[in-house]
Parts: C-alpha cells; sequence; structure tokens
C-alpha cells in the first residue's frame, strides 16, 4: 500500500477501462463477435496496466489484468489441461524491453550472479492458441486455451488441418502448443466465394482462423485449410530440450510444423534488431504477424524465473507499433485551409500510433463529427496504417461518464478576418471563411506556395513566412522576388549569413515548370495530378488563363467541379494581375511531353518508404519514363512500388494481383528504360 493520495480522475477512469475490457472480451472470446481491433483492446490494456501499476492498492481479484482469456462456448465439451495455460505481458517499446531484461537479471542475481542470460525470437502469429496431446505419438485431444485451466474440445476440427501430425515420428507421451492461422492467400479465395454467395466478408484472417476452429461441422473447418506453428513442448514423457532452441528442433524432428524464423540473441540491442526487421519483412508473409515472443532460452533459467500470477517471468510479447490504439479527445479545434475551409481536428491525448506519437487527428468535416457522434471527452480509436494520416475510427461509447460535451460548429471564428463570418459550401459538408483574404488562408498558402511541390524555395519554412508577413515585407506572392538583403536585416533573429541564405534560395528557383507553377497558385481542387494534366493539355500559363469550360472538362480526369474552379479563379482580375505580376520576376519552362518508352500508359501507385530516394523523386522518375502516379490500387494499377512498411496498398494489390515491385525491381526497371 502506499501513501498517495489517488485522484477521483484516475479512479474513474480505471473503472471505465475494466467495464469496457470486460465488454469486448466476452464479446470476441466468447461469443465470438468483435467490436474494435485486437490493437485497440490491446491498447486499452495497456493503459489499465499501467494505472494498476502506479496504484496497486487498485488492483482487484476481478480486474481483466488477472485473467488469462474468457470462457470457453458451452456448445463445445469442456476439457482441463494437464499443464496451465499462460499468455505473455506484452511490451510496446524498446523501453519496455530494456526493462524486462533488467528484470530478468535481477530475479537472476541471487542464483546465478553475473549471468546475462542468451534469449530467442520468435515471430508473433496472429491467430488462435491450441493445445496438442499425444499418447504414444497419437493425437489424442486438441483444445483452445480458453481461462487458461479449462478449454474446448476441438479435437475433431485440428484433426482436418494438414499440418497437425496424426501420428508423430516417436512413440511418445507430449503436449505442445502452437497457433492456428490462416493464410492471407486463403482468405481472399474465402471472400471471393462469400462475394458470389452474397454473404458478409472476413475481415481478416485471424477472425476466420478462430471462427472455424469453433465450427460444429468438421467439413467447414476442412474448406478453410487452416495451418498450425508449434512453438513450445508443455510436458514430455523423455528429457525436456535444456534449451527453447532445442525445444523448437525437437519438435520440428518429431514432425511438427515450426516456424523457420527463429534466432538467438544475445543482448537487447539484438533483440530490437530483429524486432525492427520483421516489422519491415511481415507484410510479406503470407500469415498474420503482429510482434516477436522473446524467451530466455535456457530452460533452467525459464524454470527458475518461472511464473507471477497471470504470465511467464522468462517471456514477453514484443509487439509491432499499433496502427490502432486508444486515446482521448482533449479538444476539438478548426484549421483554416489554403482555400478557406474550415477543417475540425482533434487535439488528442498524445499516443504512440504505428511508430510515431500523434496528438492531432482531422475530424474531416461537421457530418463526419456527426457520423461518428464524437464529443470532447471522448475514449476514441485511432488509426494510422503505412502512409495514411492518423484517423479516428471509432468512439468507445461503454467509456464514457457523462462529462463529454457534444462539438457544434461556432456562427464565427475570428481567425477568418472581418466579422469572422463563416459558412456551408452548398452541396457539401464542408464550412468556410466568408472572408476569402483571411490571415491565417493567406499564411497557408505562402507556406504552400514555397513548398517542395511548389516553388520549393529552401530556408523559407512556416516560421520565416510568418515572421515576413507580421513585418509587412510579403503581402502577395511576388513580393517574395523583390526582397532584399536589407529587408532582412531589419528582422530579430536574422543575421548576415541567414539572410544570404534565402537570397541565394529565391535566385535559384526563378525557373520553375508549368505543372509546379500551377501547383504554387493554390487554385481550389488544383493538386499535383491535375496541375500535370493542366500543363500537359495546355502548354503554356497564358493558354490555361484563356481556356474555356468545355476544354477542361474534356481533359481526362477532370470533371465539371475542377474545370468550374480553374475558369473561375482565372476569371477574377486580381489573380490574372498576380500571374502577370510573377511573370516578371520568373521564367515558366514548358512540360516536357511523355516520351514514348514501355512505361507510356503504365500506372504505378507507391506506398511504403524508400531508401534510395524520396517519394517525390521516385513519382518524377516515373513521370520522366511517361508513366503515371495514381493515389489508389485498383484493377487498373500496373505496378505497385512497396517500400519499407507498406500501407493498405500493399495488401489491396496482393488482393486484386497487381504486380508488386520491391525497390530493387524498381531501380532496375527505371535503369533499364
Amino acid at each position: 500500500m502506499t501513501n498517495q493520495k489517488i485522484p477521483e480522475a484516475d479512479k474513474i477512469r480505471l473503472e471505465q477501462l475494466k467495464k469496457a475490457i470486460e465488454h469486448h472480451r466476452y464479446l470476441y472470446h466468447v461469443l465470438d463477435k468483435q467490436e474494435i481491433s485486437d490493437e485497440a483492446l490491446d491498447s486499452l490494456k495497456h493503459e489499465l496496466v499501467s494505472l494498476e501499476t502506479r496504484y496497486p492498492e487498485l488492483v482487484t481479484p476481478d480486474s481483466p489484468s488477472q485473467r488469462v482469456a474468457g470462457e470457453p462456448l458451452p456448445e463445445f465439451v469442456k476439457i482441463e489441461h494437464e499443464v496451465p495455460q499462460w499468455s505473455f505481458n506484452d511490451a510496446f517499446s524498446e523501453e519496455e524491453i530494456k526493462d524486462f531484461d533488467a528484470r530478468v537479471k535481477r530475479f537472476m542475481q541471487e542464483k546465478y550472479p553475473g549471468i546475462s542470460p542468451e534469449y530467442i525470437c520468435e515471430l508473433k502469429i496472429d491467430g488462435l492458441k491450441v493445445v496438442l496431446t499425444y499418447k504414444k505419438g497419437m493425437l489424442v485431444t486438441a483444445a483452445t486455451r480458453g481461462d487458461g485451466k479449462i478449454g474446448e474440445d476441438v479435437t475433431m476440427n485440428v484433426r482436418t488441418i494438414e499440418s497437425v501430425p496424426l501420428r508423430l515420428k516417436e512413440d511418445v507421451d507430449i503436449i505442445v502448443e502452437g497457433e492456428v492461422w490462416l493464410a492471407k492467400s486463403e482468405l481472399v479465395r474465402i471472400n471471393k466465394e462469400r462475394q458470389k454467395a452474397g454473404e458478409p466478408l472476413f475481415a481478416n484472417p485471424r477472425n476466420v482462423a478462430a471462427g472455424s476452429i469453433r465450427q460444429l461441422d468438421p467439413k467447414v473447418v476442412a474448406k478453410r485449410k487452416l495451418s498450425v506453428f508449434n512453438y513450445d513442448i508443455a510436458k514430455y514423457g523423455k528429457k525436456m530440450p535444456e534449451t527453447q532452441y532445442e525445444e523448437l528442433a525437437e519438435m520440428k524432428r518429431l514432425g511438427f510444423k515450426v516456424n523457420p524464423h527463429f534466432q538467438k540473441c544475445k543482448n537487447v540491442a539484438d533483440i530490437v534488431a530483429y524486432w525492427k526487421k520483421w516489422q519491415k519483412l511481415s507484410k510479406k508473409e503470407d500469415y498474420w504477424i503482429d510482434g516477436a515472443v522473446i524467451k530466455v532460452n535456457e530452460r533452467k533459467y525459464q524454470e527458475y524465473l518461472g511464473y507471477t500470477g497471470k504470465a511467464p517471468r522468462f517471456g514477453i510479447a514484443f509487439k509491432f507499433p499499433a496502427e490502432q490504439v486508444t486515446t482521448v479527445v482533449e479538444d476539438i479545434v478548426l484549421q483554416i485551409g489554403r482555400t478557406g475551409v474550415l477543417t475540425p481536428v482533434a487535439n488528442l491525448t498524445p499516443v504512440s500510433v504505428a511508430g510515431s506519437v500523434v496528438s492531432r487527428a482531422t475530424l474531416h468535416n461537421e457530418d463526419e463529427i456527426k457520423r461518428l457522434d464524437v464529443r470532447i471527452g471522448d475514449t476514441v480509436v485511432l488509426q494510422k496504417a503505412g502512409d495514411v494520416i492518423p484517423d479516428i475510427v471509432k468512439v468507445l461509447t461503454e467509456m464514457r461518464t457523462g462529462k463529454e460535451k457534444p462539438y457544434h460548429f461556432p456562427k464565427n471564428v475570428p481567425a477568418c478576418g472581418g466579422d469572422g463570418s463563416i459558412e456551408r459550401i452548398p452541396g457539401e459538408a464542408a464550412w468556410r471563411c466568408v472572408n476569402k483574404k483571411s490571415f491565417a488562408q493567406q499564411k497557408r498558402k505562402f507556406y504552400h506556395f514555397v513548398s517542395k511541390h511548389a516553388f520549393d524555395i529552401e530556408h523559407m519554412g512556416p516560421k520565416n513566412i510568418d515572421l515576413f508577413l507580421e513585418h509587412g515585407l510579403i503581402v502577395n506572392f511576388d513580393d517574395i522576388f523583390t526582397l532584399k538583403k536589407g529587408d532582412l536585416l531589419t528582422l530579430p533573429r536574422f543575421a548576415e549569413k541567414s539572410a544570404d541564405n534565402i537570397i541565394e534560395a529565391i535566385k535559384l528557383r526563378k525557373e520553375i515548370l508549368l505543372p509546379k507553377f500551377i501547383t504554387a497558385l493554390s487554385i481550389p481542387n488544383v493538386g499535383e495530378e491535375t496541375a500535370e494534366d493542366l500543363a500537359m493539355k495546355f502548354g503554356t500559363i497564358e493558354n490555361l488563363e484563356e481556356s474555356k469550360i468545355d476544354e477542361l472538362e474534356n481533359i481526362s480526369g477532370i470533371g465539371e467541379t475542377v474545370a468550374q474552379s480553374v475558369f473561375n479563379w482565372f476569371g477574377e482580375k486580381e489573380n490574372k494581375d498576380l500571374v502577370r505580376r510573377l511573370l516578371t520576376h520568373v521564367t515558366i519552362l514548358r512540360p516536357q511531353r511523355k516520351k514514348n518508352t514501355p512505361l507510356s500508359g503504365k500506372s504505378f501507385v507507391l506506398t511504403g518508404s524508400l531508401s534510395t530516394m524520396s517519394r517525390d523523386e521516385a513519382k518524377q522518375k516515373i513521370k520522366d519514363f511517361g508513366g503515371d502516379v495514381v493515389g489508389s490500387v485498383s484493377s487498373n494499377t500496373d505496378y505497385v512500388v512497396a517500400g519499407a512498411e507498406p500501407g493498405s496498398k500493399y495488401d489491396k494489390a496482393q488482393e486484386l494481383g497487381v504486380e508488386i515491385l520491391d525497390e530493387d525491381e524498381f531501380l532496375r526497371m527505371m535503369n533499364n528504360q
């Protein structure tokens, strides 16, 4: 017991977490239903454990942290495990792995002073645990983990799995533990059949594996082509192997399927290197991997370390950075975009998702807020998959305390300028500033104008742009090209060197390709791809300025809305004058016509990060050789270029059978053009 006073808010939060976790655990483990992802549930559990660690006096016997898993389904015969089944504690960061290593060494000091144990790392397969019991080499029973003491007898179903030996290569008594899983490719096949039959599609391989094992009809299970990786000997009629490494080899010798990607590790650095390597490689395997399992390799050390009330001290599950986590909406604010559109943004309790700390997420528009029913104070599921911007996908309404506040769009926003009036755009879900020249909008337009996607002027980041605007050095885009060194030296924090750097950077950008010039103008609804299309069609800014609505609408990929935006923008005298003034300072280079190469007309989608070039450089290389870069994968896509940590586009390409190029293959293709 501690003497610290526990804040009432933390007590309430802990109770809400317990209720929510039990709710979702019951749905998932008992009723085979799932409302939130495994990762989101893990995030709730992790927060609960953190609170209970801080306030151990709040830990109760009925806390979800004190349980291993849910109750067995009543439709199956219950089976008592000969060996208790444990679950591993989770780690989500390198720091937590260092703590695990320190705990292991601290526990071992009394009996094994000065010993640094060797570890073994294995892939954590995202499936369903199964316990296989053999007598004299024959499969006798197969059971789910259940609550750790009693599981479900699923022997008839497991017998249909080809990778499970019905008879071992030696007549021994043995109990082994493994993971039932379904191949990603098999999920695609099953979903195609379900789509034809008008049945709902399965969300992921883990759900199918778990649901299949609990099917009452073994014939259904047999059709789904499940597989099992075995990873532990729980009990053996012979002498137990002395290490986990030898244990895996012994299981393989007896005829069990063992995942081949295990590795001995001497220290934390080796463990982290293995973990990072498989974060990148995991997408390429045909089964789901959600982390690594770390175990002390020597059995005598494992036995000495033993177990806590719910988990082994000698092992831990090192989860990959979650693509879904839970966090709290602390506030909702409005962000003014370049065209005056107001985007609601949720300020969040900072949380790590997909390897980076996130504290903000877009809520898109008023309709999305209403659809999600998201309120200030809500606990939400946050998602960030691969290269996708963080997004709130679900509100956990069961976590509400009654103090949450609904958000309503205000009648005016001071940052819009003037009287701050805002209006909803007719026929759209978006609101915008009535005043089209607000200071906030101007700043964002300038940020865009100098960005790498437009003029790409070095040293002209947001802080300097803000400074120039606040001191009246720039009002319009063309003012940038009139700046003098003496102007800059009057500003705070500006010295000779920094002023020289900016003036030189501006000089280097007095020539620009037409697509980048069009992009820089902040024409509503015109991004980089549309700017490319307009440049290729009209060739010069003068031709584009004089274009007619029907000419614009006839360009492939440009619809009525975009055409009207372009026509209206060039129809305003102020904008025409801006272009004239810019042309007195810069030279616009005509776009190069696409070369007639084997890539002409081929479409590419990029996902993940490339090590030899930036995303923009890769796009330009594709365009230089006549290819097209598109934003999403479809059956018409020719190639998907996958770098490190690819996102959902990689999975979509696999599902549709689109050819996937790794970085080396992509570079070879480009070099051969």
